[in-house]
């Protein structure tokens, strides 16, 4: 199972330029799933992120993450996710391995462990991967908002 952009554009309210999960592969439904991101030369903070030498910034790392956790959830909760949001209320053990830049491709590998229908209170490991290459690891916690 898979998520192509459209799907994730149903699932989530992010719009460019803060969308920042391209597909999102390898979904076992209600438990992991990998978001993919293509970074590009053309992405809007590598203006001043830095020019001379274009680095992904870290927190943008994290969202991407937190993007695909929230796919995943909105995605198991079916019906029951309609005019939800997923905001995050925190980040733990957040390590950065090595810079992401433009012609890398992030795979936002997401497991959750806590969670599921019927719960606000959401929890997942994260790692972030170029090339098999660890960029990024975090434990997510967020929370479906209840309007």
């Amino acid at each position: 199972m898979e998520f192509d952009i459209a799907k994730i554009m149903e699932a989530i309210p992010h719009r460019y330029p803060f969308l920042l999960v391209d597909k999102i592969i390898d979904v076992v439904p209600g438990e992991s799933a990998v978001g993919i991101k293509n970074v590009t030369i053309n992405e809007n903070f590598f203006q001043g992120h830095f020019p001379q030498k274009p680095v992904m910034p870290g927190v943008l790392i994290l969202e991407a993450m937190a993007q695909t956790a929230g796919v995943i959830a909105i995605d198991v909760l079916g019906d029951d996710a309609k005019g939800k949001v997923v905001y995050f209320m925190g980040i733990d053990g957040v390590k950065f391995r090595r810079p992401v830049g433009p012609g890398d491709q992030l795979h936002l590998k997401l497991n959750k462990t806590r969670g599921g229908p019927g719960k606000s209170v959401w929890k997942f490991d994260a790692v972030a991967e170029v090339e098999g290459d660890v960029a990024a690891t975090a434990s997510l916690t967020a929370m479906l908002s209840a309007e």
